[in-house]
């Protein structure tokens, strides 16, 4: 149905020119001004702006009753909306535009419009109904234009919202009218809908002859006219017919082109929601900051004209005494006055600074609801790709199935680091102090840039003085964020050289030990006018030679995190030569050092260990997944879908561990942990979540969980944990 979008914006363009504007007067070129700056903006993703010179086309065409002007002022307010999905003021606008395009009696607007609605209702399958409903008086009021394709339009769409239902004998009368209409007609752009809609068709209808026929036009009419969007969809519906046909080398040929169409698409797209979601929040602060700057802007006046009036009143008190009296009681009865509106605007900002706080909180709670929801699909991708890896046996497929994993990797990244960033801004972040080895530490982050060091054909050196502490107590998590992102930048921007980590104790005294860290490469190095800028949220380099991704997200986070830690960090760069950022923190010294949990510590190993696992979870890849990593540790595994079905095989059967997902429907995990707890309470249970552990810790291990693993897991990690908690044999 996105495609419907696209034909809003090219029915602007129609209906937004379909009428030359008289020059005669200026409101007649302010008016049209105000148009064209609107739809510039709109079309530049500018969305605040468009809004703003919406609002004033709409207050000059009111103040002129142009019904012209105030259909075009609501009628791009509603696009603007509609692609920041605000889909209530979105319709709401529309309605308001329909109305005038009836006052004008225009066809051409009325038909748009209508046409407009049609898309907002059957976007929705409660509402379809009334959508179609629309799409009829579209045609009804295109019919009466000479414009063959004004009538094609909603027509199409009619058709097209049939074919998304399956509906395919609703869906043919409306494509042959169309293709009728439309006959020879030089149009790439509508003739490769509809042949790759009656592509849809046959294809449905089992056709696949026919059908295959259609697509090929649509695609060779989309690929002449490089229209993206259209070549996309034609080679994904030939792709699927062909595979009916089992044609399968030429469906993956096909299925090829989707995908590289796609994703000259996708990057459009991405660029799209990026300025959008931006928008979004522009939009909501400019509103509050304009209703502030209106409320003290109007303040102020009164102000000045209270103290004008005050002023005039003393002049005349010095001249006449009796008058002085007067005036000096009306004066205290404007202090008064003023005192109380005062007591109101401060009453009104308490309540918008509440509003403001409830505001953040969902949006925190947006962002971990989002990390979520990815991390859960994420799972399957880097835990099939892991046991992918360890069972192939074709060398060719290898280093795809690396890549796959690395994209996988990539992308947790990004989310953690988006997530990350929304929770320092709520403060929400709090340093822990726990044991750990720092010699380790720096050792798996290296291992973990194996493959990108690889891909530039970089070296990694690590350089840890001999007086450097093997153990330290402190936040090693957070530590290790900043170290990764530090490396994972200097590893992006260097190819065929040198990247370093280095670090060494300053001093230890009283305990604490004060340790330097830096994170150097000879790299291609920053401006030293940029220096400042990288530490910006979303800033990053930009060079003809490379071509770099990324949020510009990991040095605003490393910058944070050391302020947490009550330090800073420093830049010494040079363009062309490489960068070096160093930093230092204090931690206290490690009394005991403490060896690595491994399976057979604290009197458990895989041996004597009940190896026979309960995977609860009602996700079947996930399910897939969890029982083949066991499996290949020769676990016995069983599977329930949910946790009354997982209650129930406890009550019958005996189990040396639990895996609970947390999030399931019906029982969520904590209260299928808390139910199993009243008839068993040795069974060690340990969670499985994609959520952020800081935020449900204390939750989870109070409704009587053992331990915690967190979607996606690398595999060690994940043994480590499950022979941490796993029961012995009863004898």
């Amino acid at each position: 149905m996105s495609a419907k979008n696209v034909s809003i914006l090219v029915a602007f363009l129609i209906s937004g020119f379909a009428f030359p504007q008289s020059e005669e007067s200026k409101s007649r070129d302010s008016l049209k001004k105000l148009l064209d700056l609107s739809t510039e903006a709109m079309y530049a993703y500018e969305y605040t702006q468009a809004i703003d010179y919406s609002h004033n086309l709409i207050e000059l065409a009111q103040d002129e009753e142009d019904y012209y002007h105030l259909y075009h002022g609501y009628n791009n307010l509603g696009i603007t909306y509609d692609e920041l999905y605000d889909t209530i003021r979105a319709k709401n606008n529309y309605e308001k535009a329909l109305e005038y395009a009836k006052i004008v009696k225009n066809d051409t607007l009325l038909w748009w419009a209508y046409n407009n609605l049609g898309n907002m209702y059957t976007s929705n399958k409660e509402t379809m109904e009334e959508g179609f409903d629309y799409y009829d008086k579209a045609i009804a009021a295109a019919s009466n234009l000479e414009d063959p394709d004004s009538k094609a339009t909603p027509l199409m769409n009619k058709g097209w919202t049939y074919l998304y239902m399956k509906e395919y004998d609703k869906a043919y009368p409306y494509l042959l009218e169309v293709e009728k209409l439309i006959g020879e007609l030089d149009d790439s752009y509508t003739q490769s809908q509809i042949a790759s809609l009656f592509g849809t068709y046959y294809s449905g209808k089992n056709h696949y002859e026919k059908s295959k026929e259609y697509f090929e036009k649509g695609i060779k009419l989309a690929e002449e006219d490089s229209l993206f969007y259209e070549a996309s969809m034609a080679y994904d519906g030939y792709a699927e017919v062909l595979f009916k046909n089992k044609e399968f080398e030429e469906a993956y040929n096909a299925l090829d082109k989707y995908i590289e169409y796609d994703a000259e698409l996708y990057e459009k797209e991405k660029l799209k929601q990026m300025e959008a979601a931006q928008a979004r929040f522009e939009t909501k602060q400019y509103r509050e900051n304009l209703e502030i700057a209106r409320r003290e802007q109007k303040y102020k006046d009164e102000v000045i004209e209270k103290s004008q009036q005050i002023s005039i009143i003393m002049i005349i008190s010095l001249i006449v005494m009796f008058l002085f009296i007067l005036l000096l009681f009306k004066n205290n009865s404007t202090r008064k006055k003023l005192i109380s509106e005062l007591k109101d605007k401060n009453s009104e900002l308490f309540t918008a600074k509440e509003e403001a706080e409830r505001l953040s909180l969902l949006k925190s709670r947006f962002f971990s609801t989002v990390s979520h929801e990815l991390r859960t699909p994420l799972y399957g991708v880097v835990g099939l790709t892991s046991l992918l890896l360890e069972d192939n046996k074709n060398k060719k497929q290898e280093e795809d199935l690396k890549s796959l994993k690395f994209s996988a990797d990539y992308l947790l990244a990004l989310i953690n680091d988006v997530l990350q960033m929304n929770k320092m801004e709520s403060r929400l972040v709090k340093l822990e102090s726990t044991p750990f080895n720092i010699h380790d530490l720096m050792k798996g982050i290296i291992k973990s840039f194996e493959f990108t060091r690889h891909q530039n054909k970089n070296c990694i050196e690590l350089q840890l003085d001999d007086n450097l502490p093997k153990r330290l107590i402190g936040d090693s998590v957070r530590l290790s964020q900043i170290i990764m992102n530090l490396v994972g930048n200097a590893v992006k921007f260097t190819e065929r050289g040198k990247v370093w980590i280095k670090a060494s104790c300053v001093n230890c005294q009283d305990g604490k030990c004060l340790i330097y860290f830096e994170v150097g490469d000879t790299g291609m190095g920053i401006p030293e006018n940029k220096q400042q800028e990288i530490f910006e949220e979303f800033s990053q380099l930009k060079a003809n030679n490379y071509n770099y991704q990324g949020t510009g997200l990991g040095l605003p986070i490393v910058r944070n995190l050391l302020k947490l830690f009550g330090a800073e960090i420093r830049l010494d760069s040079k363009e062309g030569e490489g960068s070096v950022f160093r930093f230092e923190i204090l931690f206290e010294k490690g009394e005991v050092e403490e060896s690595e949990a491994q399976p057979g510590v604290n009197g458990f190993s895989e041996e004597n260990a009940t190896k026979k696992a309960l995977i609860v979870d009602d996700n079947r890849i996930n399910q897939v997944v969890t029982r083949r990593i066991l499996e290949k540790r020769d676990f016995e595994c069983k599977v329930a879908g949910d946790g009354y079905q997982a209650i129930e095989m406890l009550q019958n059967e005996a189990f040396g561990l639990v895996l609970m997902d947390v999030n399931m429907p019906g029982l969520s995990g904590m209260e299928t942990t808390q139910k199993i707890r009243e008839f068993n309470t040795t069974v060690p249970i340990i969670a499985l979540t994609a959520v952020e552990i800081q935020e449900m810790r204390e939750e989870i291990l109070d409704s009587g969980m053992n331990d915690i693993i967190v979607k996606p897991y690398d595999i060690p990690t994940f043994f480590n944990t499950i022979f941490r908690n796993l029961m012995t044999p009863v004898n």
